[in-house]
């Protein structure tokens, strides 16, 4: 018996995705529910389950191809005599290798006297170059990847192991390479440094762009060409916050399981700045403007597979843990490629976070159709005036990007003071709550 890998549906209005890595290759057992490929589409990653226990017969699209929702990608057998336990080990090619008994194991390492394989093993495009350079075979190399993939690491791992093999002094010679000639006398330090660069040092790649990130760089044109984008900057004392989260933090922990981090505390501020300067919690629909009287906060996250934004829903009913507790989780996700398609949708303003990169200053971009979207960086020990005096003091900058079609400048500033006000005194969430 057989069955068939489908595309399932991975979304409202997706209609192709792109295969991502097979997880088994060709002959491999699985059992059910197990994953066998991942899916990519624009908006998240996902596992595709086998049906049933068996052997992966065939893939029909690999890694890197397009295909449409409910096409076949690969089939499985299922039957009785496919469907072996996974967890008996393939045979290795040691028994056979020494039966052979017609070589050494050093010549065999070097594939001369190896058993040639069942199958070819599967070699990454940038493996496949590197050996191809180093004149080895891929039956040669043992693969540490998924499934027995040759990484690009196994390659030069093998080429390397391939050149501390030959006598001391040889090399490869190579049409019109200059005879190297050896000298008691020392080389310059200017003439060493001008040593010709090896072509395997100029290594180009080219990989296709994933759905998601695809997706990504159209929205991010589509905001430059169809908003009239305006940036506006502040910078926020984080003394408090700082202190507050210090003075709590081990009582948070111990009580929520979470560290109480930045993040909730400018969610809050936010909340109660939208609040006060609905223009960016709004969006531009046709010739009208849709207030939103709700506020789902988006979270800008670097994940595995490029940069994702999902969606803190009706986040004015969230307290400091839930929040905590709900973006921990999406950055463990986002970097697993699990995060759901319906997570990643929606959103009524955004929040990005360059300062865990180091960004000092930046100016972010909104993602469509939303007004506004606010960028907080590192936080930075500087000096300060406070009450005639200097002082140093941890400060952050803020940036606030907005579309100028339905935010002026006034509500802009306003609503960054607004939220400096807060953090520089965060009891005022408690009294204004």
């Amino acid at each position: 018996m057989s069955s068939e890998l489908r595309v399932p549906p991975v979304g409202e209005s997706i209609t192709e995705v792109q295969v991502g890595e097979w997880l088994k290759n060709e002959g491999d057992p699985v059992r059910q529910d197990e994953p066998v490929v991942a899916i990519e589409s624009e908006k998240a990653t996902l596992e595709l389950p086998a049906p049933a226990a068996g052997r992966l017969r065939s893939i029909l699209k690999p890694r890197g191809a397009t295909a449409r929702v409910g096409e076949v990608i690969g089939i499985l057998d299922t039957g009785t005599d496919s469907a072996a336990s996974p967890e008996a080990p393939p045979p290795t090619s040691s028994a056979p290798a020494k039966q052979a008994g017609s070589g050494s194991e050093s010549e065999s390492a070097a594939g001369q006297g190896a058993p040639p394989r069942s199958e070819p093993p599967t070699v990454m495009p940038a493996a496949r170059r590197v050996l191809a350079e180093a004149g080895i075979e891929p039956a040669a190399v043992e693969g540490t990847g998924p499934g027995g993939r040759i990484t690009k690491e196994d390659a030069q791992r093998a080429r390397t192991a391939q050149e501390g093999a030959r006598p001391a002094g040889a090399s490869t010679p190579t049409p019109d390479a200059p005879v190297a000639v050896a000298s008691s006398t020392p080389k310059p330090a200017a003439v060493a440094s001008a040593s010709p660069v090896s072509a395997e040092d100029r290594l180009d790649e080219t990989v296709p762009m994933s759905p998601l990130r695809r997706t990504v760089a159209r929205r991010l044109v589509e905001a430059q060409s169809t908003m009239a984008l305006l940036t506006t900057f502040n910078e926020i004392d984080m003394s408090s916050v700082s202190a507050l989260r210090k003075r709590f933090q081990e009582a948070f922990t111990q009580r929520h399981g979470v560290k109480l981090g930045f993040m909730s505390f400018f969610v809050k501020a936010v909340i109660e700045a939208l609040k006060d300067t609905p223009q960016l919690n709004a969006e531009v629909r046709d010739q009208s403007i849709v207030y939103h009287h709700y506020y789902d906060i988006g979270v800008a996250i670097g994940g595995g597979k490029g940069l994702v934004v999902p969606v803190l829903r009706n986040a004015e009913r969230l307290g400091f843990a839930e929040i905590e507790k709900t973006i921990a989780d999406f950055g463990a996700r986002a970097r697993d490629g699990r995060l759901k398609p319906e997570e990643l949708q929606g959103g009524t303003f955004t929040l990005s976070n360059g300062g865990i990169y180091g960004s000092l200053l930046s100016t972010p971009i909104v993602n469509p159709p939303q007004s506004g979207i606010l960028g907080m960086h590192a936080i930075q020990d500087r000096p300060v005036a406070v009450d005639g005096q200097v002082v140093i003091r941890p400060m952050m900058y803020v940036a606030l990007t907005y579309d100028h079609r339905i935010v002026d400048g006034r509500e802009a500033v306003t609503f960054l003071k607004r939220i400096k006000d807060i953090l520089e005194t965060p009891a005022r969430l408690l009294l204004e709550a």
